[in-house]
């Protein structure tokens, strides 16, 4: 299996050092840049499995190079997570509103930054092999696709992961808080009402159904 590519992106030259020389030990193949210009090219000329970028640098900020990355209907898959020291509830809205994936605040000890990386891999199209067929639906991870009766359904990434999730332990019971640390990660605050939102949007699109919901627990898959 070829190394899984990280993208770093990050105005300060001892972070990259850093934090390259912490990743590559552990196998990945770490490319960097410091700017969000710069980010942007390197991300359309090696479509990394993963990018970590951070938000304040100069000629192109974080925010606006994660934007154009997504523009890009074949970088759309790639995750992206901000690695930044500000923490304020209304700059983590604006970098999910940007596309992020997930928002990892600095300083961050290497070891836990390696335990954030495999999580947010595992995230990745690359980490898995092809379509996966579950009873009634078929998982296409490769393309992000959803297929059902032979009618392919391009979901938004979050509902993607969310059907993926339940259709992989068909009758299984997901709680809330499973479903939560899943699809949105431990560190991302969101209310229940967002699950529920996201549930709702599958059910219109795949099937009514097809989600159960369990009553004060969470939900299950079920043909």
């Amino acid at each position: 299996m070829s190394k899984q590519k990280i993208l770093l992106v990050d105005d300060e030259k001892d972070i990259l050092e850093l934090l390259t020389y912490n990743l590559e030990k552990e196998g990945y193949k770490v490319i960097t840049a410091k700017n969000g210009s710069e980010a942007v090219a390197l991300a359309k000329a090696h479509h990394p499995d993963l990018i970590l970028m951070d938000v304040m640098m100069p000629e192109m900020d974080g925010m606006e190079a994660c934007r154009l990355i997504r523009e890009e209907g074949t970088m759309n898959n790639i995750v992206i997570a901000f690695l930044t020291a500000r923490s304020e509830d209304y700059s983590q809205i604006a970098g999910f509103d940007a596309g992020a994936d997930d928002y990892i605040a600095k300083p961050i000890k290497p070891r836990v930054l390696l335990s954030r990386v495999k999580a947010l891999l595992r995230r990745s199209p690359s980490s898995q092999n092809g379509a996966e067929p579950t009873t009634g639906l078929i998982i296409d991870k490769s393309r992000y696709l959803v297929i059902k009766d032979g009618v392919e359904h391009s979901l938004p990434r979050k509902e993607f992961e969310l059907v993926a999730l339940l259709a992989s332990e068909p009758g299984h019971v997901f709680t809330r808080e499973v479903i939560l640390s899943n699809v949105w990660g431990n560190d991302v605050v969101v209310g229940d009402r967002t699950i529920d939102v996201h549930i709702r949007k599958l059910r219109e699109k795949l099937g009514e159904n097809l989600f159960k919901t369990i009553k004060g627990v969470g939900y299950k898959y079920e043909e």
